[in-house]
């Protein structure tokens, strides 16, 4: 018989946080998989854990998928764990599940800890629809367009970021969403675990006058601010759509809109293809 593949969230900070069915299951197993075999065994040596690990990162992802789908089709039990969290957010993973399923391997979650949803849940944003981007891009010009690429999406914005480029993607969130609500979320579970929460141009001042450190998750509401604090109820293609739909033509609602924004028919016909652009 085929061995089962099992998918084991670990702690993001806390060590206490971790279930007796992760403990238990790490314990059983012939082999646990690890993005880095001196990071896990801290968690396996504070509960006294002997099972044999192995490395499965970035690097040697592919090869290793390989092989530990042979040693499931040969009977023996894995468990894949990243440094922090549950395996496959953006962490390794993928492929061996992908493996595992090819070859007919059952696959089992052990779930347990993950940053983003437990920044989600304390920060006061919606819950009812998200949007999880993994990290946001290194350089400015890539990253703003990661989020002109998300700026009409009605969810939760979520991201990872890192402490030295915060301050940045703060800038460039603030220039190219506009006025939001945001939450920066710190060091979740740790000792100096710290929820930051405010307007982006509130937070782009407060992060800019101190020393940022620690795994950061960024949130960012689905809605744009007026400079008046009353939320902006319509996009330009929105307002367009509504109006042709009273039977308006193309062009005519276009300049109607215009008007009703306070905006030239140039810089309206401008947010129009770029919104548009956003769902092509």
């Amino acid at each position: 018989m085929s061995g089962t593949l099992y998918l084991v969230a670990t702690p993001i900070g806390n060590l206490a946080d971790i279930s007796e069915r992760a403990l238990q299951t790490l314990r059983d197993v012939d082999l646990i998989a690890c993005e880095d075999t001196r990071h896990t065994k801290k968690l396996l040596n504070h509960y006294g854990i002997n099972t044999r690990t192995v490395s499965y990162h970035e690097h040697n992802e592919r090869e290793r998928a390989e092989d530990l789908g042979q040693l499931l089709k040969d009977g023996k039990n894995v468990a894949v764990v990243s440094d922090a969290g549950a395996p496959t957010i953006n962490d390794p993973g993928f492929r061996v599940v992908k493996t595992a399923i090819e070859r007919g391997i059952k696959v089992v979650s052990i779930p347990g800890s993950c940053a983003f949803v437990s920044a989600l849940i304390v920060s006061g944003l919606p819950t009812d629809e998200i949007y999880f981007g993994g990290f946001l891009p290194s350089k400015s010009n890539a990253r703003r367009a990661k989020f002109m690429s998300v700026k009409m999406i009605q969810a939760t914005l979520i991201f990872y970021e890192s402490p030295h480029r915060l301050l940045e993607s703060l800038r460039d969130a603030h220039e190219v969403l506009g006025e939001r609500e945001v939450v920066v979320a710190r060091e979740l579970t740790k000792l100096h675990e710290e929820i930051s929460r405010g307007l982006l141009s509130r937070l782009l001042k407060e992060f800019s006058e101190k020393e940022i450190r620690g795994e950061v998750v960024l949130l960012i509401d689905r809605t744009e601010i007026t400079v008046e604090g009353k939320e902006k109820e319509k996009s330009v293609s929105e307002l367009v759509s509504e109006l042709e739909g009273e039977g308006l033509d193309s062009r005519t609602a276009l300049k109607r809109a215009a008007r009703e924004l306070s905006l030239s028919r140039s810089e309206a016909y401008r947010r129009l293809q770029s919104e548009k652009s956003q769902f092509d």
